[in-house]
């Protein structure tokens, strides 16, 4: 059964006339004719009557008839997805996120993207960065916004370098002195996340390459209790900066200097199957978006 046979067969029953919609179609009346044979012989029962007056249905034409509207209009909203899809103006997004990446970081970016895409659907998928680019090799998600990952298999575009900064609560002793070595940090109780994330690893080699060990230790499994916890005054913490931007503002946490250690940070990025050919449609609309918002991503 072709689609030119069912646009015949409604476009005959719509004139009543297979002359004028043979016009109406742009093909020869027995061009048109015979799509309609051939419905029939498929279908095998007649669907027109052919009487002095027209082309009338049978009550098997009653029948088929609203399935054969339903058939062309499935198709012509599946060919407009699919122009939407190719032009950013539609279509479905899957993206992939880490944890903190999601959190803090994602919001500011959707909400550019939607203003300019309304019609894209998104939807966003969030685990560590490896669990992310498995997804991604799966075909799961599309995109995925992770720290610097290698693999043969994908391409990444740099968005932008998340630091991790020493926050501690207010009126903390650290904030009346004027200089604060790592050899202080390490004498206080020290509040880290998530042990199988990449920021507990981070900080862990930090730590090891300065020579120093932490005296105590409190472990939490997410960012925003070790937040709400340095708040209480229970520890300090080394957290993502995008993660305490509002509580930094809002003064509930003060960022303390180091004056003996490198800058801890790390590169976040955005990654796709580089076999997937250049970027098109709505991955390719949210990648121009990342681009010019990466600025603004980490004081956001």
């Amino acid at each position: 059964m072709l689609l030119a046979q069912i646009e015949g067969f409604l476009e005959v029953a719509r004139r009543g006339n297979v002359s004028r919609a043979a016009e109406a179609l742009f093909v020869t009346q027995p061009t048109l004719t015979a799509r309609l044979h051939g419905l029939e012989r498929e279908l095998g029962q007649p669907l027109f009557l052919r009487t002095r007056r027209g082309m009338r249905l049978t009550d098997a034409g009653r029948l088929f008839l609203p399935y054969a509207e339903r058939a062309v209009r499935s198709v012509r909203d599946g060919r407009q997805v699919l122009q939407d899809a190719a032009s950013d103006s539609g279509g479905r997004l899957v993206l992939g996120a880490a944890p903190a990446v999601s959190t803090y970081v994602l919001p500011l970016l959707l909400e550019r993207f939607a203003a300019r895409h309304p019609r894209v659907d998104v939807a966003v998928r969030t685990g560590h960065s490896e669990d992310m680019l498995q997804m991604l090799l799966r075909e799961e998600v599309q995109l995925a916004m992770v720290r610097a990952l290698r693999h043969a298999d994908i391409e990444s575009v740099p968005l932008y370098r998340e630091e991790l900064v020493l926050v501690v609560p207010r009126d903390h002793p650290f904030l009346k002195r004027r200089t604060v070595g790592i050899a202080d940090v390490s004498n206080e109780r020290l509040i880290l996340f998530d042990r199988t994330s990449s920021y507990y690893e981070l900080t862990q080699t930090f730590f090891l390459k300065l020579g120093v060990t932490p005296r105590e230790v409190m472990e939490l499994d997410n960012i925003e209790s070790a937040k709400k916890m340095v708040e209480r005054r229970l520890g300090i913490a080394l957290l993502p900066r995008t993660a305490v931007s509002r509580e930094l503002q809002g003064k509930s946490l003060w960022l303390v200097k180091v004056k003996d250690a490198p800058p801890l940070s790390q590169q976040i990025v955005v990654i796709r199957r580089r076999d997937l050919g250049p970027p098109s449609g709505a991955v390719a609309a949210f990648l121009t978006q990342a681009r010019e918002s990466a600025p603004d991503l980490v004081s956001a």
